[in-house]
């Protein structure tokens, strides 16, 4: 059978069968809800309600709750906890179609819920945690506050400003406790949202004093959060007309809430960070002000983790600076030319040491790690390399005692934990300007690039031992040839991020006839164009030789008569030179004195050798390993006194050991 005309003539509205809802079905739906109760018509219109209608009609200001309410009339289907976000709010909508005899859609069961302080407690738990993973990935000062700024905008501020005390950026801070006298601070970073007329705000870096009666000052003058919701208010007319480019800021942009964090952190005032609110934003209230202050405090520890850093590694800049060599000695042997530049602080260290015979050593150290341990390790290295190149050892005995100190200075390091180890690496060069050879030794380090005249530059074959101080000492000596006007470059590789020294040497090709500081500065512009990341060292030594008008050897005898001889050889190449007076007379009586000791305890002939550069140095070398040493003789004595004369009337003297016998040498100063 067909639907009765009759029975549909007579159907009610479907506005009126929802009215004719029996109140127990009302007060059944409402006592289950948690929120606001409606029912709405199939025009979305209110046809009763459990409470006021003003939260449904926030939600249903919103097109995407409209769109799917209108969904919900057509297909049947419910919603359920569709969010929406409107003035501040957070809402929750559900809706229920309510249908009528013949099963069609006469409307909707809606239920508002308003999740607002819910949905800000889960954005302050993600703010949070949002943060934590944020801020303080480095220790720049600079970079800490721009991360705490992207944090709090626009999630949390619709602009920030983050200034902090000129002196954290030295790695200084003011005593702890409250900032009572004007301080200096530093703009440090700035957030603001799109479309802000930020023009006159300070910039990045930018430094200025904190004015006195200031919500700013205030602030840090007792360590207390400020917050200011009325800007524009008579209560702030004071300090703002005091600052009318302020006042002017803040009209141009509607900023109407001003919260102002000190941040501090162990202690230590470290500066302020200021946020703003503007235009249609709600004003901060009490729950901001302890979410500001959660997030200050996660920056603060993070921008004086920064500082510490800072103030580690400016002192160990401090201390590399002192005990590398502010000075390079002069030499007749090689002319040099240097730049350091330390910007991690770390162990990086160059020397240029005066040795016996008118040699130099040429040294470059590097000491794994940055901060003032890197630097004092570095110190003790160099010391050592001082007092072993002082003993005249043959390059590869010496890094070989240089290892063996760093195995000790490592097992005593490394009682503080692994985080201690000490890795570091040496190359020790020796130039002889009268023989014209190099010799050379590396632990770990980069060999030197040579450029010989007439030739194209290369790296040295230096055979590479085992890293000071790592596994067991195995160092070889390398000789080579250098004529005078040769280049030799030793580096490390800050200077030379990638290791290889290919550029380097296609630099020092093409511009290795120019003056040698020019030489150095155009070689580091062109390998670091941008700067160093690491610390960075280039050595530059132009040889020398030390030709017939500056040496001259003999061979003697090993009779007593050569005693004499070596006198008269002597005095007659010093008139040659020009050399007269106390010199000559101090000459003879060193060189008889060595002459004499060479004849008395070893065998064979013996050479003596004269050298003169900035000082008159003088060699006697015999076949006898065993050294000389320096004895106070009784008067009742009849020998002992000859080296005690030539330490005397000589400003210097020691023994340089050879592969058979030895060499003493005795200098007197010409200058």
């Amino acid at each position: 059978m067909g639907p009765d005309p009759d029975a549909e003539k007579h159907r009610p509205p479907p506005d009126e069968v929802l009215r004719s809802l029996g109140a127990d079905l009302f007060d059944v739906l409402t006592a289950e809800s948690l929120g606001d109760v409606h029912v709405l018509d199939r025009e979305l219109a209110v046809v009763r309600s459990a409470s006021s209608p003003a939260r449904l009609g926030l939600a249903l200001s919103v097109p995407e709750v409209r769109k799917a309410l209108r969904t919900a009339l057509a297909t049947g289907a419910p919603v359920r906890g569709l969010r929406c976000a409107v003035r501040h709010a957070t809402l929750s909508v559900s809706a229920f179609p309510l249908r009528g005899p013949d099963g069609g859609v006469l409307g909707l069961a809606a239920t508002v819920t308003d999740l607002t302080v819910r949905g800000r407690a889960e954005h302050r738990v993600g703010l949070l945690e949002q943060a934590s993973a944020v801020i303080g990935s480095s220790l720049d000062v600079f970079r800490t506050a721009a991360e705490l700024a992207d944090i709090a905008v626009p999630a949390f501020a619709d602009a920030i400003a983050v200034d902090v005390l000129d002196s954290v950026l030295h790695g200084e801070a003011p005593a702890p406790g409250p900032l009572l006298d004007a301080v200096t601070v530093r703009r440090a970073a700035f957030a603001a949202m799109p479309g802000a007329d930020v023009a006159g705000v300070h910039a990045i870096g930018g430094v200025r004093l904190m004015r006195r009666a200031t919500p700013y000052a205030d602030a840090l003058a007792d360590l207390t959060p400020r917050l200011v919701n009325d800007l524009t208010g008579l209560g702030q007319e004071e300090w703002l007309g005091r600052d009318p480019k302020r006042a002017e800021l803040f009209r141009r942009n509607s900023a109407h809430a001003m919260l102002v964090l000190p941040l501090t952190a162990r202690g230590v005032v470290l500066g302020l960070a200021v946020l703003y609110r503007a235009g249609e934003s709600e004003p901060f209230d009490d729950m901001d002000v302890d979410m500001g202050k959660v997030l200050a405090g996660r920056a603060a520890l993070c921008l004086d983790n920064a500082r510490l850093y800072t103030r580690e590694r400016t002192l160990a800049r401090i201390a590399q600076r002192d005990l590398v060599p502010a000075r390079v000695p002069h030499s007749r042997a090689v002319e040099t030319a240097h730049t350091y530049l330390p910007v991690a602080a770390g162990g990086t260290w160059f020397d240029v040491i005066p040795l016996s015979g008118a040699r130099v050593a040429l040294v470059s150290g590097d000491v794994q790690g940055s901060g003032l341990r890197a630097a004092t390790a570095m110190g003790q290295l160099r010391t050592a390399v001082h007092a072993f190149a002082a003993m005249d050892l043959e390059p590869a005995e010496l890094l070989t005692r240089l290892h063996e100190l760093t195995a000790r200075l490592a097992m005593e390091q490394q009682r503080g934990g692994p985080e201690n180890e000490l890795a570091a690496g040496c190359l020790y060069v020796v130039h002889d300007p009268v023989e014209l050879r190099c010799e050379a030794a590396a632990a770990a380090h980069p060999a030197p690039v040579v450029a010989v005249p007439g030739a194209p530059p290369y790296s040295l074959d230096v055979d590479q031992g085992p890293q000071l101080g790592s596994g067991t000492a195995s160092y070889r000596t390398t000789s080579v040839a250098m004529p005078a006007d040769s280049l030799l470059a030793l580096f490390n590789r800050g200077l030379v991020p990638g290791g290889d020294p290919a550029e380097l040497e296609s630099r020092l090709a093409g511009l290795r006839d120019r003056p040698l500081r020019q030489l150095c500065d155009a070689v580091v512009g062109a390998l670091l164009p941008h700067g160093p990341e690491d610390d960075a060292l280039l050595l530059l030594a132009r040889t020398r030789a030390l030709g017939p008008d500056s040496t001259v050897s003999w061979t003697l005898p090993g009779d007593p008569r050569s005693a004499s001889r070596a006198r008269r050889l002597v005095a007659g190449r010093l008139a040659e030179w020009g050399l007269d007076g106390e010199v000559a007379v101090a000459a003879e009586l060193i060189v008889s004195e060595l002459v004499t000791n060479a004849v008395r305890y070893a065998s064979g002939p013996l050479d003596l050798r004269l050298i003169r550069d900035n000082a008159l140095i003088c060699e006697v070398t015999d076949t006898n390993s065993a050294s000389p040493h320096l004895r106070l003789a009784d008067e009742n004595d009849e020998g002992g006194r000859g080296m005690y004369l030539v330490g005397r009337f000589a400003d210097r003297w020691g023994t340089r050991a050879l592969a058979r016998g030895k060499t003493i040498w005795a200098e007197q100063r010409l200058t």
